[in-house]
């Protein structure tokens, strides 16, 4: 099945830091462009940040601006998404979906239909 795997989810508190990590299962992403998404109870899906196919390009909501750090080893067909600073209202399941071509900007990211969707790994932020 060609999906993409969302890991790294977990329990912390605010302030903390968690890694999530997104593989490619059965394809490679080295040519796509990879978002991450996320969706709070209760509320719909949010864009949270994009990276290009190259890692020359990213993007993010203005909401975790200068606390998340996406990132991508093309070799190993992973995508990262470095969470610090975690704050309750970052509390959701997370998923990572591919966004774009070789060539995509991560421009408008959050609007993007998006493929290969995972089944989300749960971040609460919580003391």
């Amino acid at each position: 099945q060609l999906q993409l795997v969302e890991s790294g989810g977990g329990l912390v508190q605010p302030g903390g830091s968690l890694t999530l990590s997104c593989a490619a299962s059965g394809f490679t992403v080295a040519y796509d462009a990879v978002g991450w998404f996320r969706r709070a109870p209760g509320t719909g899906r949010e864009g949270v940040s994009c990276i290009s196919s190259s890692g020359t390009s990213t993007n993010y909501v203005d909401a975790v601006k200068g606390r998340f750090t996406i990132s991508r080893d093309n070799a190993k067909n992973i995508v990262y998404l470095q969470m610090n600073d975690l704050k309750s209202e970052d509390t959701a399941v997370y998923y990572c979906a591919v966004v774009g071509g070789t060539y995509y900007s991560c421009k408008d990211f959050e609007a993007r239909h998006g493929d290969y969707w995972g089944n989300g790994t749960p971040v609460t932020v919580s003391s």
